[in-house]
């Protein structure tokens, strides 16, 4: 019997999980995927919007401005990185201006601070390689970039650390109201709760009609992505946004929080909610588009394309409020961009809610906001290096060298509360294999390890979703099923 449960493992399940395990409850969370942060969050474009773009008075525009102002001290607590860049939104002709000037009113009714109207000059000092056709920009400075791997692992172990429970490869295959509360079935079997949260993302229409409500429909909408390797001096600096259209908000160029450059992405509808091929046809419109931001592109230092796909709610606004129909139940549903910035603002929301409708545990006194550190080994000192290396020899052992990550960072990521089971998994937590080689050299490396630390044979060991086993089978004996590759 739960107390609270959550239905989703992205970003924003993971935010209300933090949010709620300063209280002295029961609570779970259910995660269809093997691991967290599997679905939207793990392609996005890691933009902390700075909440000028949304219509006032939308649950957008309230939440994206909070969660903003959250940004800095989470970083700091959750240990992620988080860049507070600035961003342009560039004009090239008379009715782009205009826009920018309903940009520029949105912003300010919104609250957000320090907005400017520059002209070239000023954007060239800012980005010299933006093309000389714009002929204005709207500068906000409270704009960034972060990390929203560790952003969402944070808040998972965060909230782990203080009391939650993960459940993951535990798919909610529907909803029944009983005596004590709700009862959740699922892939591995039944859970009882007082209180239900939907954060399931894509998924969270499918939750709403096993409760018999179909107040919003969900579109999976595609973004194609490019992603450009890190080159020295010709680093973009901010978040360069097209002046945005009925047709969506165009194609960006931004600089990543380790150094990248990301461009894209496209706005296409998909199939499904697991379609994320790339397309020739949507790649060319992000290189055309790119390259009308920012001319000289080196897109022949590409290292991966990849696509994102986003749960695009009909109603134009994130849906979060109480079932109707099953006492208890609380949806957040619709969370498309800026839902990444807006996670933490969103869960303090959904708590509120909560309040306003009973919610009467007591917080607790000692609950503790902090990540447990997390060691990187690039980030510290040569002395420090060699103190890690004394104390645990793995950590002289680099098995990634594009970024400069060892054994001993692996096996951490690993065994972290909720840690990685998959190789993809490694990679989001420490960057191994998310280099210049895409995984070329290390990724046989930190199959061994995941299977050696998880003590399971090396076949059983997936890329990222179930059915995606790197190895079919074994060419010979031996000695040990869990032999080093």
């Amino acid at each position: 019997m739960f107390d609270v449960l959550i239905i989703g493992g992205g970003i924003v399940g993971c935010a209300i999980g933090r949010c709620l395990s300063q209280y002295a409850l029961k609570l779970g969370l259910l995660e269809k995927n093997v691991e967290v942060c599997q679905g939207t969050t793990k392609a996005n474009s890691a933009i902390v919007h700075g909440g000028f773009d949304c219509v006032p008075g939308t649950l957008k525009a309230k939440l994206n401005v909070r969660g903003n102002a959250m940004m800095a001290q989470l970083s700091q607590e959750l240990g992620f990185a988080y860049h507070e860049v600035g961003s342009l939104v560039l004009a090239f002709d008379a009715e782009d201006i205009a826009e920018l000037n309903i940009l520029m009113e949105r912003g300010l009714k919104n609250g957000v601070a320090d907005l400017q109207l520059i002209d070239p000059p000023a954007i060239h000092a800012l980005e010299p390689r933006v093309s000389r056709e714009v002929k204005k920009a709207l500068y906000c400075p409270h704009s960034g970039v972060l990390d929203p791997f560790n952003f969402t692992y944070g808040m998972l172990e965060n909230a782990m650390e203080n009391g939650l429970e993960l459940f993951t490869e535990t798919e909610v295959t529907g909803l029944e109201k009983v005596s004590e509360g709700i009862c959740v079935h699922t892939t591995q079997g039944d859970f009882t709760t007082r209180t239900l949260i939907n954060a399931a993302g894509l998924g969270a229409e499918a939750i709403a009609a096993m409760a018999k409500e179909h107040d919003f429909r969900l579109t999976p909408t595609k973004g194609v992505y490019r992603l450009l390797d890190k080159t020295n001096g010709e680093e973009i600096h901010t978040v360069l946004f097209q002046t945005p259209t009925k047709r969506g908000k165009g194609v960006l160029v931004a600089p990543t929080y380790d150094g990248s450059t990301l461009v894209g992405p496209t706005a296409t509808i998909a199939d499904n909610a697991d379609d994320t091929s790339v397309d020739a046809a949507s790649l060319a419109m992000v290189d055309r588009l790119g390259r009308k931001s920012v001319p000289d592109l080196k897109l022949q230092q590409t290292i991966r394309v990849f696509t994102g796909v986003r749960a695009k709610p009909d109603t134009g606004d994130f849906m979060i409020y109480p079932s109707r129909t099953v006492p208890g139940l609380v949806h957040v549903g619709g969370i498309e961009s800026p839902g990444l910035v807006s996670s933490p603002a969103i869960a303090e929301y959904v708590l509120d809610l909560l309040l306003h409708h009973g919610f009467a545990y007591a917080k607790k006194t000692h609950f503790q906001p902090k990540r447990h550190p997390f060691v990187r080994l690039r980030d510290v000192s040569l002395e420090e290096k060699k103190a890690m290396i004394q104390k645990n020899p793995r950590y002289g052992n680099i098995v990634c060298r594009c970024e400069t990550i060892s054994e001993g960072e692996i096996v951490d990521a690993i065994h972290r509360l909720g840690g990685a089971r998959t190789v993809d998994g490694v990679k989001r937590r420490v960057r191994a294999g998310m280099g210049r080689c895409q995984g070329g050299f290390c990724l046989p490396r930190v199959l061994a390890i995941l299977a050696r630390e998880c003590h399971v044979d090396p076949s059983t060991i997936r890329k990222e979703y179930r059915g995606s086993e790197l190895i079919t089978k074994h060419l010979k004996e031996q000695e040990s099923p869990h032999a080093t590759l």
